[in-house]
């Protein structure tokens, strides 16, 4: 009897960010098994990322996403549940957007599109993104570049793509598949309650907090990190 293959990894990565955000991820899994980064660029609506990134992925997968990149893979869960084998929740949200960040979002919009994106990224992001500032200093730079890189009209997309997001809780309670839901203990941005609530949506998932850390896991705990997805991966 032939050898299964091991399941193709399709990776989300979060907002204004590329790749790089699972560098030691990808390093790690792509030696034995496709591993995919999905580009979640060229759309303004989570639902718009999600059918794109069905259009490229194959036909049956593991599907991981980090902050945005969580929302959009509860997106392509709803679209396609039939081809998600198992799911990886980092550091996200299932809610829709609350008003007051929502309406947040417009000063921070405009002020990228008048050549500001760098500003913006420093002054309402980045103070957010890890645990001790000090010790991911090169975590921040890295995230800066990839920000730049990918510019004001993709951080003007994403963001009309939160404002707009669906509320995912019902996808959440209707999955049964193997998932992780994982997120630093100090994440500022989406808080430990919010991965309690997936929890409970999905009785059958894994819970795992990591202590002294922010909102990157991948990158401030990436050892730590990769051992819990390649157990996830493995689950039976």
């Amino acid at each position: 009897m032939p050898e299964r293959r091991p399941l193709p990894l399709v990776l989300i990565p979060g907002m204004m960010c590329d790749a790089r955000l699972f560098g030691p991820q990808i390093a790690a899994f792509s030696a034995e098994r496709a591993t995919h980064v999905a580009a979640i660029l060229a759309k303004d609506t989570v639902e718009a990322m999600a059918a794109d990134l069905l259009v490229g992925a194959p036909a049956r997968f593991a599907l991981a996403g980090l902050s945005m990149g969580g929302i959009v893979a509860m997106e392509v869960l709803r679209q396609a549940p039939e081809r998600v084998e198992r799911i990886a929740l980092l550091d996200t949200n299932p809610l829709a957007e609350a008003a007051n960040v929502r309406d947040g979002r417009e000063p921070q919009i405009e002020k990228a599109r008048q050549g500001g994106l760098e500003a913006v990224m420093r002054e309402a992001m980045l103070p957010r993104y890890v645990a001790d500032p000090v010790a991911g200093a090169g975590i921040l730079d890295l995230c800066l570049q990839m920000a730049l890189a990918l510019g004001p009209a993709v951080f003007e997309r994403q963001s009309r793509a939160l404002q707009t997001r669906p509320d995912q809780t019902g996808t959440l309670r209707a999955a049964k598949l193997p998932t992780l839901i994982l997120c630093g203990e100090n994440d500022a941005l989406c808080p430990v309650d919010r991965h309690r609530l997936m929890h409970d949506l999905m009785p059958g998932s894994r819970l795992e907090i990591l202590p002294a850390t922010g909102h990157l896991p991948t990158l401030e705990r990436p050892e730590t990190t990769t051992k819990i997805l390649r157990e996830w991966l493995d689950t039976q």
